[in-house]
């Protein structure tokens, strides 16, 4: 086949396959999880059942690759960040506030994050958030920025830890301070004092 032709399939497969992650969630997101069915998917995303079919053989799948979709692009939103602070110390703010604010915004996925948090591609999702902030910080450590004497992984940890209460706080102003709550803990001992 022609490229030109490739590319146009492909970008019409994007489509149908955005036009029905889309209708699913928002089809749960009014209705509930367990009310949702594939034909009210195929209607609301304007296409045939049959269609649908070719793309995903039911809800689950649906909402499994809309998970998948809002992880990576947060992974790459917290590595867009990353990349365009200019120290380690700010890389590292970067990545836990994008994180923080990230995680306060997904009180509004509800229903939809809830069934896709026990799915096992969360594992992999969590180990590549984890080893981008232990990647932070092992180079903050390195300049001093950040405590020497616990290591990388547990520092992700309590990072990670921490700022999943961001869920729950009440403002993007709360979340900021939890952000700073969270760094503060991060400080060398012998900085502790200094603010």
């Amino acid at each position: 086949m022609p490229k030109l032709w490739d590319e146009t399939m492909d970008a019409h497969r994007r489509a149908v396959q955005d036009a029905v992650l889309e209708a699913a969630v928002a089809l749960v997101g009014r209705d509930g999880l367990a009310s949702v069915t594939m034909s009210q998917i195929a209607k609301q995303a304007g296409i045939g059942r049959a269609t649908l079919y070719k793309y995903f053989p039911d809800v689950q799948s649906i909402l499994i690759a809309w998970h998948e979709r809002h992880v990576a692009a947060h992974l790459s939103r917290l590595t867009l960040a990353r990349d365009h602070a200019d120290s380690p110390a700010a890389r590292l703010e970067a990545v836990l506030r994008g994180y923080a604010h990230i995680t306060y915004q997904r009180r509004r996925d509800g229903e939809v994050a809830a069934f896709v948090h026990r799915d096992q591609h969360v594992v992999e999702a969590q180990r590549q958030l984890r080893d981008l902030v232990s990647g932070v910080i092992t180079e903050a450590a390195e300049t001093g920025a950040v405590r020497d004497d616990i290591s990388p992984d547990e520092l992700a940890d309590y990072c990670l830890h921490a700022l999943s209460a961001a869920l729950g706080l009440s403002s993007e102003e709360a979340v900021d301070r939890l952000v700073d709550v969270t760094l503060s803990g991060l400080r060398p001992p012998h900085a502790k004092g200094r603010a």
